[in-house]
């Protein structure tokens, strides 16, 4: 009996996953944008001990900011030459606004290229 009630809900549960998903992912036109060079990616992260130093102190100052959101803290920091570029998603303009301006507090006197994208409100 046990055996079927584990079968009943492992099938359930499989069933509403597969009915939860409206709309597959399709990250198609920003995976087109990445390998086109035209933009930064983590594979243009230096791996000079200052441009690492900054990107540290970046991702230490976004961490231990408790006004924001998981999502926010995980944007992608890519230092290169001493010039640091945000990218990711964030859910409001103002951990946009936040993000950037706790980059330049940490970075000290260094370009900061912010193309961190609001998402849509759904």
């Amino acid at each position: 009996m046990k055996q079927i009630i584990l079968s009943f809900l492992c099938l359930s549960a499989f069933a509403f996953s597969a009915v939860a998903q409206d709309t597959p992912a399709d990250n198609t036109d920003k995976n087109q944008r990445d390998r086109s060079g035209e933009t930064k990616t983590s594979g243009d992260q230096s791996n000079t001990p200052e441009d690492l130093q900054i990107t540290a102190a970046i991702r230490r100052a976004l961490v231990a900011d408790d006004s924001l959101s998981m999502t926010a803290k995980n944007v992608k920091i890519i230092t290169a030459s001493e010039m640091v570029t945000l990218r990711g998603p964030v859910n409001t303009a103002e951990e946009k606004t936040k993000i950037e301006q706790l980059a330049q507090s940490a970075a000290g006197n260094v370009k900061i290229d912010n193309q961190l994208e609001v998402k849509a409100s759904k």
